[in-house]
């Protein structure tokens, strides 16, 4: 069987969960022996690891020449309307920099260079819906290029990619949501990506969520028949942590991080407000927030407000082996998320040994037993947890040692398999 999956990001060029899980996906997939995937990108580099699959970037692909049915194709994508500044993940560097801005008109013309190979710039910024659409109209020549039996598109922005690829070779569409917009506005949803995410959910033959609690979203809020929805959740890949070398700090002083995107999403000041306390109860505690976002500043004055600066650092984003050195230095990570499609970051987490707390209100918190669980509402709960384990090491060497178990457990080559029954079921029926 052959795959032809779109998605937004490859390792090493992602800025989040996104790319890391369609990484570890696609990984565990190929481990299927009778299943080839070729994945596609608006741009890719040309450092891309393509050990276990192909990776092609849409930028490498010529539309010259081509016979393609313009006016039906922007009758199909005239929803994706170039008319907001949209950031659903951002360059993390720039994130908290942006403000929302009105882009007046739409574009109509297709620019290409003299191979008739359109330039994508592969990240999040306020051409974003304009090439969305120009991805998806290199989809339907992909689509048209290649012999393969299923399509399957990760999250909102490859949706219209995977619906003109179906367009052009009639296959059946899996799509993968990652996330809603449900997640990332905390309701308030933007109409356009609320479209663009129903349009997609329509079109798809099922429709794979990395939880139970993202499922209840697809069903309840985009009208989708829950026969329709299948839940597969996300694993971790394997890391040795015995070969690096442990870092060194003060053994008397503890650390608790927050590492992830600032947003709304992540329940940042539920953090804030949990260290306020758990610093009026003891003082030889750091609180870290890794990352950065929109609600950076907000984040920084708030604890300047609570004069705890001397306490709360904030070290802007993370990744690669800084994220892994940061969680080593962790004796407790915490993840306040007010709505987390899943969440992998707890799961590297356990990897480094690390105890996590974790909200009610993430799908990773359906397949863990050896987390702390509040609601990210609950500061007070929150405060009490943190002092728990940094108070009692015996608490804290428990959910180590289990949780260590548990994480090792959670492996990307069954998710494949589970994802690859998907794939069965739409090609039986097709």
């Amino acid at each position: 069987m052959r795959v032809l999956m779109f998605g937004w990001e490859f390792p090493p060029h992602i800025t989040g969960g996104l790319g890391t899980a369609c990484y570890g996906l696609t990984r565990g997939l190929s481990h299927i022996k009778e299943l080839d995937v070729l994945f596609v990108v608006p741009k890719a580099h040309g450092d891309e690891n393509q050990t276990a699959i192909k990776v092609m970037g849409a930028n490498n692909v010529s539309i010259r020449q081509r016979k393609i049915d313009f006016k039906k194709f922007q009758k199909e994508m005239e929803y994706i309307e170039v008319d907001t500044h949209i950031i659903p993940y951002v360059d993390p560097e720039d994130y908290w920099k942006m403000t929302k801005v009105k882009v007046d008109g739409v574009k109509k013309i297709v620019q290409t260079d003299e191979e008739g190979k359109i330039a994508f710039s592969g990240k999040y910024g306020s051409d974003l819906l304009h090439e969305i659409a120009n991805y998806a109209l290199v989809a339907s020549v992909i689509a048209q290029d290649n012999e393969f039996d299923v399509i399957h598109a990760h999250d909102w922005l490859a949706y219209p990619a995977g619906i003109a690829a179906k367009e052009a070779s009639g296959k059946p569409l899996v799509v993968h949501v990652h996330a809603t917009d449900f997640d990332r506005s905390g309701g308030s949803v933007n109409p356009t990506v609320f479209e663009i995410e129903k349009r997609g959910l329509d079109a798809a033959d099922k429709i794979i969520t990395v939880s139970n609690l993202t499922r209840t979203i697809v069903i309840e809020k985009y009208g989708q028949h829950p026969d329709k929805v299948v839940t597969v959740y996300n694993a971790v890949e394997p890391k040795d942590m015995e070969t690096e070398i442990p870092f060194k700090k003060n053994k008397d002083e503890k650390i608790v991080t927050f590492l992830g995107r600032i947003t709304m999403q992540k329940g940042p000041e539920y953090f804030v407000e949990a260290a306020y306390r758990v610093l009026q109860k003891m003082n030889n505690v750091r609180f870290v927030m890794a990352g950065s976002g929109d609600m950076m500043e907000k984040m920084i004055r708030r604890a300047a407000e609570l004069k705890i600066t001397d306490k709360f650092h904030f070290t802007g984003f993370l990744k690669g082996e800084d994220v892994f050195t940061m969680l080593r230095m962790s004796d407790l990570y915490v993840m306040p998320s007010v709505s987390e499609p899943f969440g992998i970051s707890p799961l590297e987490a356990m990897q480094s040994n690390v105890p996590v707390l974790i909200s009610y209100q993430s799908g990773v918190a359906e397949i863990l037993d050896h987390a702390i669980k509040t609601n990210f509402w609950d500061i007070e709960a929150m405060a009490d947890a943190i002092y728990g384990v940094l108070k009692y090491p015996s608490l804290s060497k428990m959910f180590i040692r289990h949780g260590k178990s548990e994480v090792e457990s959670l492996k990307w080559e069954d998710s494949a398999l589970k994802v690859k029954e998907v794939y069965d079921s739409v090609a039986q029926t097709n």
